[in-house]
């Protein structure tokens, strides 16, 4: 199955997840970035406990893609059902289904979806937004122009169609809510011939999109993280608009305010976009762009800076060199206790526990990482989930894996 996500950095790890040791290196440390803009606003404790038990269903039909929680445990994930005929693969077809886990169930089900059977060339194009308990929207990207929408508010026994066109404005961001962006310059066009973005927010109440009346000001193409970090902060990246460099922005109001911090990024631009997490001890950013020294790779991160105050300021901790790994990353980082950090590059795993400046190589850890409402979702393909809150302690569960996919595992698990 082909997705296009929401978020930018997502939209760069498709090609590698195929959805149709150097020990003491160090890292450059620079001085800390002041914040440019907005009040003062002292972030919460972020505590953290043991990852949830998530059910496995491995004899589900297809594939499972995207897997999506909501905060009392449901979950909703997109199921593709591919047969295939090598000699003629225009006699293939792909027989969409929801997988759907409702709050308290012990296993998943698979429900109808509302997208159509494709044929096998063509595969599915289709990405999965979480929107709270029994709630998800469905974006169809094979409908272009004026990419369709399907919204349920029952688990997906019932979907009712939509479009992404954007709806009047909010003044925040409700709680469940997803924020995305649109082109705001021309109005409607697609990325590729969009000169401005703007912030939505895709409502949890019937999926459609309204503009976020308030919204830092991070230049042309703002990239926002789409669900809220563990302490409820809301984040955005962009380009300072001083200096054109590398720049975050955090909300703790849900949107209705913003505090802008300039990042000590060892390049003139912005680069692509900024992954920030918040862990227990420390929030992360890993700025994403061009690399300076050797050769160009897909993911590339230029730089990884800590903040200890909630991203008020900002300390450069690793500088991606000509051969010095991580290199890359695929997702997100994954912060741990103290200085312990996990990048997920494209080729293999690391580990720092001091803050990243130094890394050593990891036996695996290349799955890419993205943030749930339950928590830090890993996924390893074909069929192999996990999930954590403390970047330390991972729950595995297995989802439509088929036979060939289930051989070797070992079903449900903590590590």
């Amino acid at each position: 199955m082909r997705t296009r996500p929401v978020r930018p950095f997502a939209a760069a790890v498709v090609a590698a997840l195929a959805f149709s040791v150097l020990a003491g290196c160090t890292g450059s440390p620079d001085r800390p970035a002041e914040a440019t803009e907005g009040p003062p606003s002292p972030p919460p404790p972020v505590r953290l406990t043991a990852p949830p038990a998530i059910p496995s269903q491995p004899g589900l039909p297809g594939r499972a893609h995207q897997p999506v929680f909501a905060r009392d445990g449901s979950g909703f994930a997109l199921l593709a059902d591919c047969v295939t005929d090598p000699s003629a693969p225009e006699n293939g077809f792909c027989r969409p289904y929801v997988a759907v886990l409702d709050a308290g169930a012990k296993e998943w089900v698979a429900r109808r979806s509302p997208l159509a059977e494709t044929r096998g060339t063509e595969g599915v194009s289709a990405h999965l937004l979480p929107l709270g308990p029994g709630r998800a929207l469905i974006e169809d990207f094979s409908a272009e122009p004026g990419t369709r929408t399907w919204f349920t508010r029952d688990g997906g026994r019932n979907w009712r169609r939509g479009d992404t066109r954007t709806v009047g404005t909010t003044p925040d961001i409700p709680a469940d809510g997803v924020l995305a962006t649109d082109c705001a310059e021309p109005a409607g066009s697609v990325p590729d011939d969009c000169a401005r973005q703007r912030l939505v927010v895709v409502s949890p109440v019937d999926g459609r999109r309204r503009a976020l009346a308030r919204v830092p000001s991070l230049g042309a193409f703002p990239a926002p993280a789409p669900l809220p970090e563990p302490d409820g902060s809301w984040w955005v990246s962009g380009a300072d608009p001083r200096t054109g460099r590398a720049a975050v922005a955090v909300s703790r109001d849900a949107g209705r305010s913003w505090r802008v911090s300039a990042l000590p990024s060892p390049a003139a631009g912005p680069g692509r976009y900024t992954a920030v997490v918040v862990g227990q001890s420390a929030v992360y950013a890993a700025e994403m762009g061009e690399l300076s020294e050797g050769k160009e790779i897909l993911n590339s991160m230029r730089a990884l800076h800590r903040s200890v105050d909630g991203g008020r300021t900002w300390r450069r901790m690793w500088t991606t060199g000509a051969t010095r790994e991580p290199r890359s990353l695929v997702g997100l980082p994954v912060p741990g206790p103290g200085g312990r950090v996990e990048i997920a590059s494209m080729f293999s795993g690391f580990r720092s526990v001091d803050g990243g400046r130094t890394f050593v190589e990891l036996d695996d850890g290349t799955a890419y990482v993205r943030r749930t409402a339950l928590g830090l979702l890993r996924e390893d393909l074909p069929c192999q989930f996990e999930i954590t809150r403390d970047g330390v302690r991972w729950s595995r569960f297995l989802l439509a894996c088929g036979e060939e996919g289930a051989a070797g595992t070992d079903g449900d698990g903590t590590q």
